[in-house]
């Protein structure tokens, strides 16, 4: 076994370890914070700059990651939208349930990711793409879908709240 196929491995393991242990806390609802729900997304963008500014890409690289970046969001308000938000109309607690729907998405994209990067490394050469560029992309993809996601359920929460406010102040 080559340090490839020992490193995907133990890639695969930890996914799938995480994975079942998401699975197993999907029946409870927890508590939705409002109010700390864009500390996520700033800290992602703040590691993506500090990533790309590192190694900053050249030319046509930054249309690439701009692209990669709208897939990402785009899939990320998808997964956001799975996320089922309730609001007590009383309290005005918010709650939210993991959606089975959103974590087999996941599971999907690491798969997606995983092919992908297999088939990008052995034809970037012919492609002439860039190793770092590939790796941009894969942290690009996944700011965009998880500070986007965050984005969605914060838009939806705050509208949610709006609506139980003034549903019973007209009460």
């Amino acid at each position: 076994m080559n340090h490839s196929s020992i490193q995907m491995a133990i890639t695969i393991a930890v996914v799938a370890v995480i994975f079942a242990l998401r699975f197993r806390g999907m029946t409870r609802e927890r508590p939705f914070k409002l109010e700390l729900i864009w500390i996520m997304p700033a800290l992602l963008v703040a590691a993506m700059v500090a990533v790309l500014l590192q190694f900053p890409p050249h030319g046509l690289d930054w249309a690439w990651l701009a692209a990669i970046f709208a897939v990402g969001a785009a899939i990320g308000w998808w997964r956001g939208k799975l996320m089922p938000i309730a609001i007590d109309p009383e309290t005005h607690v918010l709650n939210i349930k993991p959606s089975p729907a959103a974590i087999l998405f996941l599971l999907g994209l690491f798969v997606v990711r995983f092919a992908l990067r297999a088939l990008i490394e052995s034809e970037a050469s012919a492609w002439h793409v860039s190793a770092a560029l590939i790796t941009d992309g894969f942290i690009v993809l996944g700011v965009g879908l998880l500070a986007v996601s965050r984005v969605e359920m914060g838009l939806r929460a705050w509208g949610l709240l709006r609506e139980a406010r003034a549903a019973k102040a007209a009460a």
